[in-house]
């Protein structure tokens, strides 16, 4: 069964976060475009700043059930809120997190292409992809 058919979001976000694609933070600009855009990461297409009720994530690939969050611990003031989101979203949509700092962007990119890429892999095996 695919759960991302059953995925809801919620429309009133639709308009923030596309003004959240519009302006990147320096690192989501770099993760992007570097990374994930236009399927050039292991030809899995990826999402900016999808809304998946109530919440918007930071890139998201549904093939995969995979967000892959930034900036993780600049937010420390949200973190209990950021835990939260985590928990819902992994209990009941099976979608697996994962976050890099600012600094891991953009000083180590390289760790976090080979990360990334073991990641996905081991998620191609856990989902039988």
């Amino acid at each position: 069964m695919d759960l991302h058919k059953f995925l809801n979001y919620n429309p009133s976000l639709l308009d923030y976060a596309k003004e959240n694609r519009k302006q990147p933070t320096a690192t989501e600009w770099i993760f992007w475009h570097v990374i994930l855009k236009k399927k050039q990461f292991l030809w899995y297409k990826f999402r900016r700043q999808k809304a998946i009720w109530p919440y918007i994530l930071d890139f998201y690939c549904s093939k995969l059930y995979l967000w892959i969050e930034l900036d993780w611990r600049y937010h420390d003031e949200v973190q209990d809120y950021d835990e939260e989101r985590s928990i819902w979203l992994e209990s009941k949509y099976w979608i697996k997190i994962i976050r890099f700092t600012n600094d891991e962007v953009e000083k180590n990119l390289e760790w976090v292409v080979q990360y990334l890429e073991d990641i996905i892999k081991d998620r191609e095996k856990e989902l039988w992809l």
